[in-house]
């Protein structure tokens, strides 16, 4: 068997890391401008630690922002933890970098969307794809960049 290089792996890696230090910037130093996140995340990954209502009322995936009102943002290598305001009820949440689905600041229209193959694709592994955010008024020929060009 030849050993091959993993790109897929690799690029899933190294944006997992861009988030990480994205996310240790604004823990240290605060949201610049008008910078803010979307961030939506798998309920159900084992390593999410959310309060049981709110994993009840999202049962598959949950959208979080991070805009004017968050506190205590901590940044770890495996995922950050950070206060959230529900309904004027603030709520710990713990969000590994493994569960995050996209990754969003609509701000400089930049987005990460991280999608899974079905089992009958060649390994399963997640890809990242980036692309730009989408709104309503979005030009026609926005592209997204798919990573799936680069594999085996």
């Amino acid at each position: 068997m030849s050993r091959s290089i993993d790109y897929g792996n690799l690029m899933h890696h190294a944006l997992r890391g861009l988030i990480q230090s994205v996310l240790r910037d604004v823990q240290l130093n605060g949201l610049p401008g008008q910078h803010h996140f979307f961030i939506t995340f798998d309920t159900m990954h084992p390593d999410v630690e959310i309060a049981d209502w709110l994993s009840d009322r999202y049962p598959d995936e949950m959208t979080v922002v991070m805009q004017h009102e968050f506190e205590a943002l901590e940044v770890s290598d495996d995922g950050f933890s950070v206060t959230l305001s529900f309904g004027d009820k603030p709520e710990a949440l713990f969000i590994p970098y493994d569960a995050i689905k996209t990754f969003v600041d609509p701000s400089v229209e930049f987005g990460l969307r991280f999608e899974t193959h079905d089992e009958d694709d060649d390994d399963g592994d997640e890809v990242p794809v980036v692309e730009p955010v989408p709104e309503e008024d979005e030009p026609k020929d926005a592209e997204v960049v798919s990573l799936d060009s680069f594999r085996k």
